[in-house]
C-alpha cells in the first residue's frame, strides 16, 4: 500500500464546514499522514529538514487547501518556497521527489459556472493551478488533476458527506492502483 501525505493548509479551518467533513473522512485512514501546516507552524517557522523527511517517507503528496485568491493560503506557499529546494527537489541533483505522485484537493466558495471562460473568474480552476502543475513537473513528480469541491457554501450536509466519501475512495485508489491511470477531477 502506498503512503499518502496530506499537506493541509487552512488558516481558518474551524470555520470551514466543507473541509471539516473532507478531513474527517481521510485523516485517520491507514497509510495516510495528515499534516496540518497551520497547526504545526502557527509562527510560519517551517522545519525544512522535518518536512523533507516526511516527503521522503511518502509516495503520494496531496496539497489540500481552500482556493484563496486563485492560489493557496500563504503558509502553503511558504512551505513550497522553503522545502522544495534547488538540488534537492529540482535542479541538476534534485531528484528526491522523482516519480512521486501529487495533486491538489481544493475547496472553492465559487461554483463551476464561475470558474470558466464565460464566468466571472474567466478561467478554470485547472488553469489557475498551472504553477502547482509546473512545480510538480520541475520536481519530476507525476501531477494528477485536482479533486475539486466547488460552491461549498451552497452544498448540503449530504452533498458534503458524498464528497467526503469520494475523497476517501480517491485515497484508496491512489494507495492501491497505478496512479498514472487515474482520472478523477471531481467537481
Amino acid at each position: 500500500m502506498k503512503k499518502v501525505l496530506i499537506l493541509f493548509s487552512h488558516p481558518t479551518f474551524e470555520k470551514s464546514r466543507a473541509n471539516a467533513i473532507l478531513v474527517e473522512h481521510v485523516k485517520n485512514k491507514e497509510g495516510v499522514t495528515f499534516h496540518d501546516l497551520y497547526e504545526e507552524y502557527p509562527d510560519f517557522h517551517i522545519d525544512v529538514s522535518f518536512e523533507k523527511q516526511l516527503l521522503m517517507e511518502h509516495d503520494i503528496i496531496i496539497w489540500h487547501h481552500p482556493f484563496y485568491w486563485y492560489n493557496c493560503p500563504p503558509l502553503m506557499k511558504q512551505w513550497i518556497d522553503m522545502v522544495l529546494e534547488f538540488n534537492w527537489a529540482y535542479g541538476p541533483n534534485g531528484t528526491a521527489l522523482e516519480s512521486k505522485t501529487c495533486l491538489n484537493v481544493i475547496t472553492t466558495g465559487g461554483t463551476k459556472e464561475l470558474y470558466c471562460s464565460e464566468g466571472s473568474n474567466s478561467y478554470t480552476v485547472d488553469e489557475f493551478l498551472r504553477p502547482f502543475e509546473q512545480t510538480a513537473n520541475l520536481c519530476l513528480m507525476n501531477y494528477l488533476r485536482p479533486f475539486l469541491v466547488m460552491g461549498t457554501h451552497q452544498l448540503t450536509e449530504e452533498e458534503l458527506e458524498a464528497y467526503g466519501n469520494k475523497y476517501s475512495e480517491l485515497i484508496d485508489t491512489l494507495q492501491n492502483k497505478k496512479t498514472n491511470s487515474i482520472e478523477h477531477g471531481v467537481t
